[in-house]
């Protein structure tokens, strides 16, 4: 199937999703469900060591289940499907460093349209139009990734996933390390995005300005699925699972 078939937004389907890293014995995730419908922006949420990024990971078949299923749109993650399942799903890493790895910008964000077989011409062309999307069309594109600023770097990141016209993004702790600005930026480009979105983070705030609906996670379960808004005003319960607003802090220091 081409990029130009598929369609713009898959459903993701997380059904008894359990996992347990070689090695430990508590279990990261535990019989795990959740339906994303096409389109939709869902944040998961959660302290450190909530499962939330082992969640991620499953998504495009970087961790394949020990138990249940994962299906993105009408195909299981399993090992025959994953060239067609990371056409679908676009992850971006927590840490930008790890997907900017080619000389210059330009090669990184070539790199994935490339590597389904684009012509060089058509994968630049993708290339210089996702720079454009993120707010990065006036950076040189020879430029080495390294040389830019935390904030455009993540920019940087979300595009070379957009030149392969996934119909998922996931992306893992998208406002760790930003400013303010970097923040609202990131924010309203994902607002921003028709594919269906799934952030996870432990950044409420950030999740919330993002994603109308969020999942809290913690010690690898699933604690609630509710819209952002509602949960937001659960303070009692976030606060059971590690996780704080910054009005909270404030007020706490006060």
């Amino acid at each position: 199937m081409s990029a130009q078939e598929r369609p713009a937004a898959w459903s993701i389907q997380i059904d008894d999703l359990s996992y347990t890293y070689p090695g430990r014995e508590r279990p990261a995730l535990s019989a795990v469900s959740l339906r994303v419908e096409p389109g939709e922006h869902v944040a998961v949420v959660g302290p450190n060591g909530a499962g939330k990024s082992t969640l991620l990971l499953h998504l495009n078949g970087i961790l394949l289940p020990a138990g249940g299923s994962v299906r993105i749109g009408d195909l299981t993650v399993e090992p025959a499907a994953l060239p067609e399942i990371r056409n679908r799903v676009g992850l971006v890493f927590q840490e930008p460093d790890d997907q900017l790895f080619m000389p210059t910008l330009l090669e990184d964000v070539t790199f994935g349209p490339l590597c389904q077989g684009l012509a060089t011409d058509e994968a630049r062309r993708r290339a210089r139009a996702a720079l454009e999307s993120v707010g990065l069309g006036e950076v040189d594109a020879n430029r080495a990734a390294h040389h830019l600023s935390g904030g455009e770097k993540r920019r940087a990141a979300l595009a070379t996933v957009l030149t392969t016209d996934p119909g998922v993004l996931a992306f893992d702790e998208p406002s760790a390390g930003l400013d303010g600005r970097g923040r609202r930026t990131v924010a309203a480009l994902l607002q921003e995005r028709s594919q269906t979105v799934i952030i996870v983070t432990h950044d409420v705030e950030f999740a919330a300005a993002v994603c109308p609906r969020m999942v809290l996670m913690d010690g690898g379960d699933l604690v609630a699925d509710r819209p952002s808004r509602d949960l937001l005003e659960d303070g009692r319960l976030l606060r059971q699972h590690g996780l704080e607003l910054a009005r909270w802090l404030h007020e706490s220091q006060s």
